[in-house]
């Protein structure tokens, strides 16, 4: 039976690179995918985008071209990926480039656009699309002057179509984390809209291979002392048939730990509701599945059931909400934590007859209570350390700024520290979300694939 085997390249805009190059020379992949985008990324994305035009895409894009594109002449894989971000078409270009200096005559570069609706929210609002946010219900009027991005999460049919024009890199802006990694079934083995099972099991799969290492012994809750060699940890590797089941396994020689139950913390990983896990392609059920130990490093993942496609398609929008301002203090034993509660004390008081108001103040303890909050007790002994950090949301910049200017006389003024400096940090602008559900129809039109071949 046909086998495709489809490797992840990176989990999010900044991954390393080394497990890509290891699955490249020696993982016999016939397509290399990669997850780089976040709600996150994408506000780091758009403000690139405002301080130089041509960014607003994952910037490791080029060293990873550089590293990679060679290898995929070489060995004849098809790389795709979603690190266009807010600009897409400057990602396509960075591309050619790199494949122009690396003398990559021929090589067909894709670019898949249309997610970004940031032109188009106008005519959209006439089609009687609202924009009503989905986890408070306000109208879109209250954040549209402060609107940084807004893009749909598109499937992987653009990305398919790219395939059949001939591409070898595909890059895209704004998709679901699974669509790369969809997509290839989709081309290789035919499957058909309606195929809401296959579907729904190439889902299962990206989505074991979207957030890199996590399925390979990365970030494992379990006995995680028991996985080998994290210093040159293997990304998982996914060998799908044609009915679309798949064993996910990784390159040999590297680190790792590839079980039922590092493949299961993935699979649980962001899903909100495991018997129905939304997609622009399938709602893909996930409680069918069966997970099976095959041998070492290898994982049978079978049973996936779909259900027909969302008639709506997500937008995920960002808005300017403010600046956070930002400072620590640090002190040592004895008292330690005494002192950083009577240093917040301070500052506190200091804000009260200063007058000056946030909207939110926030401080936690390092060293104490900084991971779970409220929730932990007095401690039963003397901390031999702890750090002060406290947080602002300001309207202005400025007004973030001043907040930790409060903190540097605290080294004189304030309890014996000597544990660590009185540091403030630069205000750093906010970024509100703001999800909102758009027919699909109206989002697939706009779409558009340009394909260009690289010529020295």
């Amino acid at each position: 039976m046909h086998t495709i085997r489809i490797g992840a390249a990176t989990g999010f805009y900044g991954d390393t690179l080394d497990a890509a190059i290891d699955t490249a020379k020696k993982g016999n992949v016939q397509y290399l995918c990669f997850d780089s985008l976040a709600e996150l990324t994408m506000a780091i994305l758009a403000k690139d985008k405002v301080r130089d035009p041509r960014l607003g895409y994952a910037k490791d894009i080029t060293p990873a071209m550089q590293a990679l594109l060679p290898l995929a002449k070489k060995n004849g894989f098809k790389i795709l990926t979603n690190a266009g971000g807010i600009n897409p078409e400057a990602a396509g270009q960075e591309i050619t480039c790199v494949a122009r200096a690396l003398h990559l005559d021929g090589l067909k570069v894709a670019v898949v656009t249309g997610d970004n609706l940031m032109q188009n929210l106008e005519a959209l609002q006439r089609k009687n699309v609202t924009f009503t946010d989905l986890e408070t219900g306000k109208p879109l009027n209250d954040v549209r002057e402060k609107l940084m991005f807004a893009n749909a999460y598109l499937g992987s049919r653009p990305i398919v179509e790219a395939l059949k024009m001939g591409a070898d890199v595909v890059v895209t802006g704004r998709t679901t984390d699974t669509a790369q990694f969809l997509a290839p079934l989709i081309y290789e083995f035919g499957w058909e809209e309606d195929n809401w099972d296959s579907l729904a099991q190439g889902i299962l799969m990206g989505h074991l291979l979207e957030c890199s290492a996590q399925s390979t012994g990365g970030n494992f809750s379990g006995p995680w002392w028991e996985v080998d060699g994290m210093d040159h940890i293997g990304f998982p590797i996914a060998e799908v048939r044609q009915n679309g089941d798949f064993i996910l396994t990784k390159s040999e020689g590297t680190g790792g730990l590839v079980t039922v139950d590092t493949v299961k913390e993935q699979m649980l990983y962001e899903i909100h509701d495991p018997s129905a896990y939304i997609t622009p392609d399938v709602i893909a059920d996930f409680t069918t599945a069966r997970l099976e130990n095959v041998g070492v490093h290898r994982v049978s993942v079978t049973g996936a059931t779909g259900n027909p496609k969302p008639l709506n398609l997500k937008v995920v929008m960002g808005y300017e909400n403010g600046y956070m301002g930002q400072a620590m203090i640090g002190y040592s034993w004895p008292d330690a934590l005494r002192k950083a509660r009577s240093a917040e004390d301070i500052i506190r008081k200091q804000l009260d007859r200063r007058g000056w108001n946030y909207d939110e103040i926030h401080a936690s303890y390092l060293g104490y209570n900084s991971l779970h909050g409220t929730t932990v007790t007095e401690p039963k002994e003397e901390l031999n350390e702890v750090y002060l950090r406290m947080t602002v949301r300001a309207k202005s910049r400025q007004e973030a700024l001043r907040f930790g200017r409060l903190f540097p006389p605290l080294s004189l003024s304030g309890p014996p520290h000597l544990g660590g400096a009185a540091g403030m940090e630069a205000p750093r602008q906010l970024v509100g979300m703001w999800s909102a559900l758009v027919p699909r129809q109206f989002i697939e039109e706009r779409v558009h694939i340009s394909l260009v071949e690289v010529t020295l």
